[in-house]
């Protein structure tokens, strides 16, 4: 069986002794990683296997992980993971949305036979992935152990990307290029919103003629007309109309690393209010991106954001980025720092965020973003579609 490996197996035992060395400072013996973000980055692993219990299992005195799946899903785990037999694990089928057992106990018997049934277990408390009832079981299960708040751990190691990482975020970044050009050919009076939407898709998964794409975490985000003034909106089947604010946000998502982009499209001629309401977006985007260096603080970058702003007698309180990297639903931001007024995160080289600087006033709105990466001297535009309101 030929496995599908993204990267050099010395790219995961790097992440791997980052993520143990962070274990032994916090005194963990065991980490469970329930994220699939994390899983992946540890171990190469993905399928859309998730909808069901599985679990990445880190121990200090173990050279690899263990990765635990579904019976069937184990197959995926010969296929994408560099991870030796003895380290991949599935769960008989009977565990499967039982009510009668918990597939959780399965974990707990695989952290028995490693000897970690009486250390400290990091468990991801705040994580999408890991409910109130499989911490409840796993504490059952596992009665000498002692549980600890390891969230975020591998998050904040992820936040710095390795070049290999990067490539894949530059090619994200010209697939979500492809998309916007896409949805602004294809935006015009009388088209349905849900076309619009399934151009959009087409597009994100045939990325470009040299690779494809794939699904992303999120959803394609329509917001038109009136719902333009909600920020997470999706798509009707109306047909569009003339004199119409269309607010979208995309993806590119090249072997689950992912760029979020967003634009504003508007059809028919804008007010001369309007256009200069996204001039004042674009040239605070515009000054928050010049600001970027590394050793800066995020709020330092916000602060340049938001002079612009305030010359202009506006105020936003909403963060205007989050670190992005690798996605599965349902979301790509990594949780860990964002940039904003208060956050004191120091910027360095190999990070991504989304710039996300949209405004929503009253009746006004407008989506002007970039994805970015953190240089040595600045940053590097991770999406190179113009920074402007497209007018048709």
């Amino acid at each position: 069986m030929e496995r599908i490996l993204h990267f050099d197996k010395s790219e995961y035992a790097k992440r791997l002794a980052a993520v143990k060395a962070e274990m032994s400072r916090r005194g963990l013996h065991i980490l469970l990683v329930s994220e699939p973000p994390n899983q992946n980055y540890l171990t190469g692993y993905d399928a859309y296997s998730f909808y069901t219990p599985q679990m990445a299992i880190v121990a200090l005195d173990r050279d690899e992980p263990i990765m635990i799946t579904r019976g069937m899903d184990a197959v995926s785990s010969r296929l994408t993971t560099y991870l030796s037999e003895d380290s991949i694990r599935g769960f008989p089928d009977s565990y499967v949305n039982s009510t009668e057992r918990s597939a959780y106990e399965y974990v707990a018997k695989v952290v028995q036979e490693i000897g970690g049934d009486k250390g400290f277990i990091g468990v991801e408390m705040g994580g999408y992935y890991y409910s109130a009832r499989a911490h409840a079981e796993l504490v059952k299960a596992l009665p000498q152990a002692r549980f600890e708040d390891a969230d975020l751990l591998i998050n904040w190691i992820r936040l710095v990307k390795s070049p290999a990482e990067l490539v894949f975020m530059r090619q994200s970044g010209l697939i979500g290029d492809a998309v916007i050009d896409r949805v602004v050919e294809m935006a015009a009076p009388g088209v349905r919103e849900c076309d619009l939407a399934a151009a959009a898709y087409q597009a994100e998964i045939s990325g470009t003629t040299e690779f494809g794409g794939s699904y992303n975490s999120s959803v394609v985000h329509l917001c038109i007309g009136e719902r333009a003034r909600a920020p997470h909106s999706t798509w009707t089947d109306k047909p569009l109309s003339n004199d119409t604010v269309i607010n979208f946000e995309v993806h590119g998502t090249r072997r689950r690393y992912q760029i979020n982009v967003s634009r504003t499209v508007c059809l028919g001629k804008p007010s001369g209010d309007y256009l200069k309401f996204s001039d004042i977006a674009i040239e605070a985007l515009n000054a928050g991106l010049a600001s970027i260096q590394p050793g800066k603080t995020c709020s330092e970058v916000f602060a340049a954001f938001q002079k612009v702003m305030a010359r202009n007698g506006i105020e936003k309180d909403q963060r205007i980025g989050y670190p992005i990297g690798i996605g599965y639903p349902p979301s790509v931001a990594e949780r860990t720092a964002s940039i904003r007024r208060e956050e004191k995160t120091i910027l360095k080289p190999g990070m991504c965020f989304h710039m996300m600087t949209g405004l929503w006033l009253g009746d006004q709105s407008v989506t002007i973003t970039q994805p970015f990466a953190v240089t040595d001297s600045g940053y590097e535009p991770l999406t190179h579609t113009p920074r402007k309101l497209f007018v048709k």
